[in-house]
């Protein structure tokens, strides 16, 4: 995603907040769930996806300024278990490689989609080498900053525009041919896109107002979230994905909060205080929720609860439903001493 001004030289009591946090956020999966795993000493993470078959992950590193054309971002791979096996295996600077800001990112077969500012560009997720680059239009009074992308599940892929307040659509069985669906104001900033796993809709998170929106195929806005006149749960939202069963989960990464929404539309905080989380991914196969953190320089992939052990509508859920920390003891059985 791309950020704002204000955030792309946080105070430096946010620079604390994220150094005394990378004691406690990030040292939390291993003790007690074996999925769980962090990877540390990346460069400005942006994005992290896995592969459908959860056999191998990959994370963006912005490496720098979000708008800067320094050629130095870099893509970082990880295996099954979360181990970092080629920390730059795909290097702006390499090998005629041209990546600059790397954000949101789709695997669609063999090929990893990078959005880089105002190009699309495929590297094949085995060899790292560059498949195809996708220009977009631009015009002397609009700048293109491509922020996300998203496959449908017949190939066709999505990107969003944050500075242009545009998604558009591109065709790989037409030589990549890049069409406009839609063009809004109300789209505030997309950020984070997702395919919505039942109705393939698109489904995009607005950066500058907080908003959840519904986008068909042929291009018609739908607001499904927002905040009211009175409230103000969202602020600016970076990331969005969903599990397996169909629920959602967005990432807003000023107030450092991951939302899941329910199929009934209910809304839960399933971690919070987070230092700025991203452009977050969901990994259905092995319902892991992966997160990168874009001020710390590190990223973490954890569990997510199931529907079976879900807890009751009225039980107050805690960050260890979710595998953020560590599930309470259990009590001992009736009159065992201390």
């Amino acid at each position: 995603m791309a950020f704002g001004k204000t955030l792309d030289n946080p105070p430096l009591f946010v620079k604390f907040y994220h150094r005394f946090l990378l004691s406690t956020v990030l040292t939390l999966g291993l003790t007690f769930q074996v999925e769980a795993a962090q990877v540390i000493g990346l460069e400005t993470p942006n994005s992290f996806v896995g592969d459908p078959l959860g056999k191998e992950y990959f994370i963006s590193n912005i490496n720098g300024e979000p708008e800067a054309r320094d050629n130095n971002g870099f893509i970082t791979k990880l295996n099954a278990e979360g181990k970092v096996t080629d920390l730059k295996f795909i290097q702006g600077g390499v090998a005629d490689v041209l990546l600059h800001a790397p954000k949101g990112m789709a695997l669609v077969g063999p090929i990893l989609y990078i959005a880089d500012l105002d190009q699309l560009k495929g590297f094949d997720k085995t060899s790292g080498k560059l498949i195809a680059t996708i220009s977009f239009p631009t015009s002397p009074n609009m700048r293109v900053s491509l922020t996300d992308v998203a496959a449908a599940p017949d190939g066709v892929l999505y990107v969003s525009d944050q500075a242009a307040n545009s998604i558009y659509r591109i065709d790989p069985s037409t030589n990549h041919r890049v069409d406009l669906l839609i063009h809004d104001e109300r789209l505030a900033g997309p950020a984070g896109i997702a395919i919505h796993p039942k109705t393939n809709h698109l489904i995009v998170v607005s950066w500058e107002k907080g908003k959840i929106l519904e986008i068909t195929p042929e291009g018609q806005l739908t607001e499904l979230e927002s905040n009211g006149f009175f409230t103000g749960r969202f602020q600016n939202l970076s990331g969005v994905d969903f599990d397996q069963w169909g629920n959602m989960y967005v990432s807003d990464i000023t107030r450092g909060k991951i939302w899941r929404m329910t199929r009934d539309h209910r809304f839960q905080v399933i971690a919070e205080y987070l230092p700025a989380p991203a452009d977050i991914g969901i990994d259905r196969t092995n319902n892991l929720i992966l997160v990168p953190y874009y001020y710390m320089h590190a990223a973490e992939m954890n569990g997510l609860e199931t529907p079976s052990s879900a807890k009751s509508k009225g039980e107050k859920r805690t960050l260890a439903d979710y595998g953020f920390i560590p599930p309470p003891p259990k009590p001992g059985p009736e009159g065992m001493k201390k």
